[in-house]
């Protein structure tokens, strides 16, 4: 999946934030979706995906079998299936 082509209507482009608590007092780490694009795409569809997912075991379990690559080249192969006899 190209996680860097993803495409938002009107203006999330700006006013969609992604918030960030480091721990310690006031700070907060506020990153618009422009920014988050360009450091992180992946994020965006995971981030995404995760607040469809129940919030269980099962939704851990279905999270970590995603994979969300920035570009268009990824490590996985395509099956290659064989004929099962004639």
């Amino acid at each position: 999946m190209n996680a860097d082509k993803i495409a938002v209507t009107g203006k999330k482009e700006d006013q969609k934030k992604y918030m960030f608590f480091t721990g310690y007092v006031g700070n907060e780490k506020i990153i618009p979706l422009r920014a988050m694009r360009a450091r992180k795409p992946e994020f965006i569809i995971t981030h995404a995906v995760k607040g469809m997912l129940p919030k269980n075991r099962l939704g851990v379990a279905q999270l970590s079998k995603l994979r969300v690559y920035a570009g268009p080249e990824h490590p996985h192969a395509a099956q290659n299936p064989i004929p099962f006899g004639k």
